[in-house]
C-alpha cells in the first residue's frame, strides 16, 4: 500500500475522534467526491458523531480498506490535495486496540494472570493460542476444467423450453484460437487472462469452454467476489502433484490488497497456476486507472465483439436449438450472446409491468407490437395501429396512470445496455423485440393472439405492400379454424370471410351456414348472399330475412332483388299462359329495368289489344320518357277516352303544360280524372259500416 495513502487513512480515522470530526469528515469527504470516489464519500457522511476508540469504523480493518480508496483516488491525480489535508489535520495517534499482553514464545496453552490483585485464592482463565487465520479459499474439492458448470460459474440463462437442455450447445467463436493459444501460454509460463469486451458477449461462456478445451483434468478454484486470496499459495504448496488454474468471473470483484495484484499473480506464476478471468470493457477502462488495476498491466487481454460474423451466426443457425436458430437470425447487432442471456430478463420484466402499479399501458402496447408480429406483421408497425390493437384488449387496470407517449418511452428503454421492448422505426413506427415475439411464439402456455388482432392485421396486410399478405392469410387460417372447431360462432364467420376472399366459396359456405346456425347474423347474411349468386333463391330467402332483421340493408336490398326476380318469373308464366293482365304488370316490370323498354313496349302492346285499357297508359308513358309528346298524347288519349282515371291524369298533366288551348283542357280532365279516382259517397258509408 502506497504510504501516502496509509498515512492519509490514519490522518483521516484519528481526525474523525477529534473535536473537529465533521471538519475532518466533510473536508475528506469532498476530497474524494472530487476523485470519482462517491461510495467513501457517502460512507463518512453517514457518520453522526465523533468515532470512540475501538468503535465501528475505528479499526484496522476499516483503516486498510480506506488506505485503498485514498490509493485508488490519489491514482487520479490527487496526491498533493491528499498531501495538504494530512498537514491540515495531523493529529496524535491514538491506539486503535487496547495493548495486548505479551505473547507466549510458542503456540499452545497459557493463563493470563495480568491486572490480577491475588488475596488468598484466585480463578485462573484458560485461552488456548491459536496461530494467525491464513486464508483457506474455500474446498480443495474443486471440479476440473472441463466439469465446471457453466451457470454455477458466470454464465447466464437463457429462456427454457419444453425438451431443451438448461443452455444451448457451445457456438465456436472466432476467437476461440486467440483465447485458447493465451490460456495455453498462461497454462506453459504462468501468468493472468482476461477475457474482455462488452456486457453479455460471451465471455463467461468462451473463456470456460477454452479451460474445458486446454486444461482437462485441470483442478480450478472459483472464489467468491471479494474472497480473501492472500493463503491460496500457501495452500497450493499443500497440494503436490494437482494441476491447478485460477477463474475470476468479473474480475474487477476481485482485485486489491487482499485479492489478485502482481505480487500474487507472480506466486501463483510460479507455482505454475494460470488465472483465467473475464472482465467488461468498460470496468477494465476504470480499473486501469486505479492502483487496484495494476496487475492489468500484466494480462493477456483478448477482446471479444459484440457483433457475431457471418461465419459464427452460421455456426448458431446449424445448431437444433430454436433458442440459437431464433438469435442467429434475428439477434441483429447486439449478437447472438446478448440475445439469448438478456432476452429472458426483458421477458420477465414485460410480465411483471401488467401490474397496476407498474406499467400496464406500456405492458399492453408492447403486446399489441408482439402480437401484430406473431400475425405476421414483421417490421415497423404505425404507432396508431399499436393504440388501436392494445385499446382492444380486455380491460387492464391502471392504463389511466400512464399517458401512450410515457409508456413508448418506457418500452424503448435499453435494458443492460443491449435489448429494448420496443425498437423506434422513424417518427411514428415502431417495432417489437425479436426476442419478444419468438418466445410469445414458442410458449404455450402464452395468450394466444384475440381474433380480433387477426383481424386488424389482415386488413393491414391487405393496404400495405411492405406486408407479406400471404404469410398473415395463413396465419390468421389457421387461428381461425382452430378456434371455429372449438365452436366460436365469430371464428366460424371469420373464417368464412377469409374462405370467401380466397376463392374458396365452398368452404365459405361450410363455415358461414355453421355460423349462422348457432346465431350469428351476419354470418347468415353472408350464406344468404352466396345462395343467391349461385342462382338458389329460395334457399337464401330466410337467411337474407335474419340478416335483414338484424340491420343489415344491403341484405334487404338483396332480398327486394330476390323477390323482383321471383315476381318477374311468375308474371311470365301468367302471361305465356294467356293472361294478359299478367302481361301488363310484366311490362310495367320491365319499365324499371335499364334497358327494358323494348320487352315493357311488347308486352304493353299485347295487354292492349287484349283490351287491357291501363296498358294504353304505359304505353303512353314509354313513348314520353323517349320524348314522343305527340305518340305519348294519343296513347293517354285512348285510354281517357276509355275513362280510365290514369290516362285522364297524365293526359290532362301533358295539356296543362303545352299551355295555351290545351291547358283548359288540361285542367278539366285532371278534375275528371280527381272524380274517377275518388269512391262515391255511398261506397264510402258502406265501407266505413263493413
Amino acid at each position: 500500500m502506497d504510504e501516502l495513502a496509509v498515512e492519509g487513512a490514519r490522518t483521516l480515522v484519528d481526525g474523525l475522534k477529534s473535536a473537529e470530526w465533521k471538519r475532518v469528515r466533510d473536508r475528506f469527504a469532498e476530497w474524494f467526491v472530487l476523485r470519482g470516489q462517491d461510495e467513501w464519500a457517502h460512507e463518512l457522511r453517514s457518520l453522526q458523531g465523533p468515532l470512540r476508540p475501538y468503535a465501528w469504523p475505528g479499526n484496522l480493518e476499516w483503516r486498510f480498506r480506506l488506505s485503498e480508496g485514498l490509493a485508488d483516488a490519489w491514482d487520479l491525480d490527487g496526491s498533493d490535495e491528499l498531501a495538504s489535508l494530512i498537514r491540515e489535520f495531523d493529529v496524535p495517534a491514538r491506539p486503535e486496540e487496547p495493548t495486548p499482553a505479551p505473547a507466549p514464545a510458542a503456540p499452545g496453552d497459557r493463563f493470563d494472570f495480568q491486572g490480577i490483585t491475588v488475596n488468598g485464592q484466585f480463578v485462573g482463565v484458560q485461552h488456548v493460542q491459536q496461530e494467525p487465520a491464513a486464508a483457506r479459499p474455500g474446498s480443495v474439492d474443486w471440479p476440473s476444467a472441463e466439469d465446471m458448470a457453466p451457470l454455477a460459474y458466470g454464465v447466464r440463462p437463457t429462456r427454457r423450453g419444453k425438451g431443451l437442455p438448461q443452455l444451448p450447445p457451445y457456438v465456436e467463436r472466432d476467437a476461440d484460437s486467440e483465447v485458447n493459444s493465451a490460456v495455453e501460454t498462461a497454462a506453459s509460463e504462468g501468468g493472468l487472462v482476461v477475457v474482455q469486451g462488452e456486457a453479455y458477449v460471451g465471455k463467461s461462456r468462451t473463456a470456460l469452454a477454452a479451460m474445458a478445451h486446454v486444461l482437462p483434468g485441470v483442478r480450478v478454484f472459483a472464489p467468491a467476489r471479494h474472497e480473501n486470496l492472500r493463503g491460496l499459495p500457501a495452500l497450493l504448496r499443500g497440494m503436490p502433484g494437482e494441476r491447478c488454474a485460477l477463474w475470476l468471473d468479473d474480475l474487477d470483484g476481485h482485485l486489491g490488497a487482499d485479492g489478485l495484484e502482481p505480487r500474487l499473480l507472480a506466486q501463483l506464476a510460479a507455482q505454475g497456476v494460470p488465472v483465467i478471468a473475464t472482465m467488461r470493457e468498460d470496468t477494465y477502462d476504470k480499473f486501469r486507472r486505479l492502483s487496484r488495476g495494476r496487475v492489468l498491466d500484466l494480462a493477456q487481454i483478448v477482446e471479444l465483439p459484440r457483433d457475431w460474423s457471418h461465419e459464427e451466426r452460421k455456426r448458431a443457425g446449424e445448431t437444433e436449438d430454436p433458442r440459437l436458430t431464433d438469435a442467429a437470425r434475428r439477434c441483429g447487432v447486439e449478437g447472438v450472446a446478448a440475445y439469448v442471456a438478456v432476452g429472458p430478463m426483458l421477458w420477465e420484466e414485460w410480465q411483471r409491468a401488467r401490474r397496476a402499479d407498474r406499467h400496464p399501458r406500456g405492458y399492453a402496447l408492447v403486446r399489441a407490437a408482439v402480437d401484430l408480429a406473431r400475425c405476421g406483421l414483421r417490421g415497423p408497425l404505425p404507432q396508431d395501429l399499436l393504440v388501436r390493437v392494445h385499446e382492444a384488449y380486455e380491460a387492464v387496470a391502471g392504463l389511466e396512470r400512464e399517458s401512450v407517449d410515457d409508456a413508448l418511452a418506457w418500452a424503448a428503454e435499453k435494458r443492460d445496455g443491449v435489448l429494448r421492448m420496443l425498437r423506434r422505426s422513424g417518427a411514428s413506427m415502431w417495432e417489437a423485440s425479436p426476442y419478444l415475439v419468438d418466445a410469445a411464439s414458442q410458449d404455450d402456455t402464452f395468450q394466444a393472439v384475440d381474433l380480433r388482432v387477426w383481424t386488424i392485421a389482415l386488413g393491414m396486410a391487405r393496404a400495405d405492400s411492405a406486408y407479406d399478405v400471404e404469410v398473415v392469410e395463413a396465419g390468421a387460417r389457421g387461428a381461425f379454424r382452430a378456434a371455429a372447431e372449438a365452436g366460436d360462432g365469430r371464428a366460424m364467420f371469420e373464417l368464412g370471410e377469409l374462405e370467401e376472399d380466397l376463392g374458396e366459396k365452398g368452404e365459405a359456405e361450410k363455415w358461414f351456414r355453421r355460423a349462422a346456425e348457432i346465431g350469428h347474423v351476419e354470418a347468415a347474411g353472408r350464406l344468404g348472399r352466396l345462395l343467391a349468386e349461385r342462382g338458389e333463391q329460395k334457399e337464401a330467402v330466410p337467411f337474407l330475412e335474419v340478416a335483414a332483421g338484424g340491420g343489415a340493408s344491403w341484405a334487404a336490398l338483396e332480398l327486394g332483388q330476390i323477390h323482383s326476380n321471383r315476381t318477374e318469373h311468375w308474371l311470365r308464366e301468367a302471361a305465356e299462359a294467356g293472361d294478359m293482365e299478367a302481361a301488363h304488370r310484366l311490362g310495367e316490370l320491365h319499365m324499371g329495368k335499364a334497358g327494358g323498354e323494348s320487352e315493357a313496349m311488347r308486352w304493353c302492346l299485347k295487354a292492349n289489344e287484349a283490351g287491357v285499357t291501363s296498358a294504353a297508359v304505359s304505353i303512353g308513358r314509354l313513348h314520353q320518357s323517349e320524348g314522343d309528346l305527340l305518340e305519348a298524347e294519343k296513347w293517354y288519349r285512348q285510354a281517357s277516352d276509355a275513362g280510365d282515371p290514369q290516362g285522364m291524369r297524365y293526359l290532362g298533366l301533358l295539356l296543362r303544360r303545352r299551355g295555351g288551348d290545351s291547358e283548359a283542357e288540361g285542367t278539366a280532365l285532371l278534375r275528371k280524372a280527381a272524380r274517377a279516382g275518388r269512391p262515391r259517397r255511398g261506397a264510402v258509408h258502406r265501407e266505413a259500416e263493413g
